[in-house]
């Protein structure tokens, strides 16, 4: 079957191939593409994130409630989960997009991962599809800490250093790969007084700051 690979990663098989096959389409390929779907996989996953945390954590008030909602269906966040999946390698596009790096843009790792969760909706049933958002979603929030959610990884990292009274980190870029129109930066983040020294590696320079920061900041924190 195509795309099997994704479908073990996402621990479903779908019964109708082309609702998968057009969660994957992106506008520029095709008029039979995922933005109706993209509504559908919205909508589950804001009501299947909501249900979640409003079990798992009965002691948190609503507003709280909101903003952790608010940051685990954000386009950041749905854009790393897309990039777990490697899902941008899966993506049909035009030729423009795919020239432009089309499949590693967060809006687009974003909108089409909200309609895999559309398609599989519609191929199996609500329960399932919540299934397979708590699939990607619980081991991710396993490794959160709440009380910094919302927060970049340069903040983060930059608060804990000012409260234990160190310098700030320092950024390099230390490569840049592929042809102009899509270039990875890689970018070293340098901890001197702690002899930490990491890197991330993204389509833009603040991209790769933010995931070698996120790699500083994990090392540092218990």
């Amino acid at each position: 079957m195509k795309h099997a690979a994704l479908c073990q990663r996402i621990g479903y098989r779908f019964v109708q191939p082309q609702l998968l096959q057009r969660a994957l389409t992106h506008r520029s390929y095709s008029a039979e593409h995922n933005e109706r779907l993209e509504f559908l996989g919205d909508s589950l996953l804001n009501c299947t994130v909501a249900k979640y945390l409003y079990d798992r954590y009965p002691d948190i008030a609503e507003g709280e409630l909101s903003r952790l909602r608010s940051n685990l269906v954000n386009q950041q966040t749905l854009a790393q989960l897309a990039q777990q999946l490697e899902l941008g390698k899966e993506l049909r596009m035009g030729e423009g997009e795919v020239k432009s790096g089309g499949n590693r843009r967060p809006s687009i790792l974003a909108d089409a991962l909200e309609a895999l969760f559309g398609a599989v909706w519609l191929d199996a049933d609500f329960a399932v599809a919540q299934q397979v958002v708590l699939g990607l979603y619980v081991p991710y929030l396993g490794g959160l800490d709440l009380r910094s959610l919302g927060k970049d990884p340069k903040t983060l990292l930059q608060e804990h250093l000012q409260g234990h009274k160190l310098p700030l980190p320092k950024y390099e870029v230390v490569a840049i790969r592929g042809e102009a129109h899509a270039q990875t930066f890689v970018v070293a983040c340098n901890l001197p007084k702690l002899n930490i020294v990491t890197q991330g590696e993204g389509a833009s320079r603040r991209l790769a700051e933010q995931i070698a920061a996120a790699a500083a900041y994990q090392q540092i924190t218990p």
